[in-house]
């Protein structure tokens, strides 16, 4: 699972500031290990920046904009009613009556609430009153009537 992205370097130690970082503080504390290129790299330093940013080095060299990432297998359980952004990646998004919308694509960031991308190109409020349902077994999500236009 992504927990963020190698930004600009910070200093000039060899630490970098973590683009689109987990709100988890954990994944960067010194010792925390994280997966960049396919090998597993440990947190040798960490501080905050700029707006409360996390600050890293890693034990060996990174190029910039490679994806950190954590096994699923290291992260705690999902709270009840809540989703990893992968769990929902690749779902089929449906209204209530069986029609396919699309399949979701990414999860995006939003002020008010996060926004399912479908690969159909509709953008549907992660919110309660439209996701009626989540199916993770069945791999569907079930949209609310009205939020998927006029499709």
């Amino acid at each position: 699972m992504r927990v963020g992205r190698v930004g600009r370097p910070h200093g000039l130690d060899g630490a970098f500031v973590v683009e689109e970082a987990s709100k988890d503080a954990r994944r960067f504390a010194v010792g925390a290990c994280v997966v960049v290129a396919g090998e597993q790299a440990t947190v040798v330093l960490s501080r905050r920046v700029g707006r409360g940013r996390p600050a890293i080095k890693l034990d060996r060299p990174v190029e910039r904009g490679a994806e950190l990432l954590v096994p699923r297998a290291d992260l705690p359980p999902p709270d009840e009613g809540s989703f990893y952004v992968s769990d929902l990646v690749g779902l089929e998004a449906v209204d209530e009556g069986g029609g396919r919308l699309g399949v979701v694509a990414d999860v995006l960031p939003g002020v008010a609430n996060d926004v399912l991308e479908l690969d159909s190109g509709l953008l549907l409020p992660l919110v309660e009153d439209c996701v009626v349902a989540v199916d993770l077994d069945a791999g569907r999500i079930e949209i609310a009537p009205g939020f998927a236009g006029d499709r």
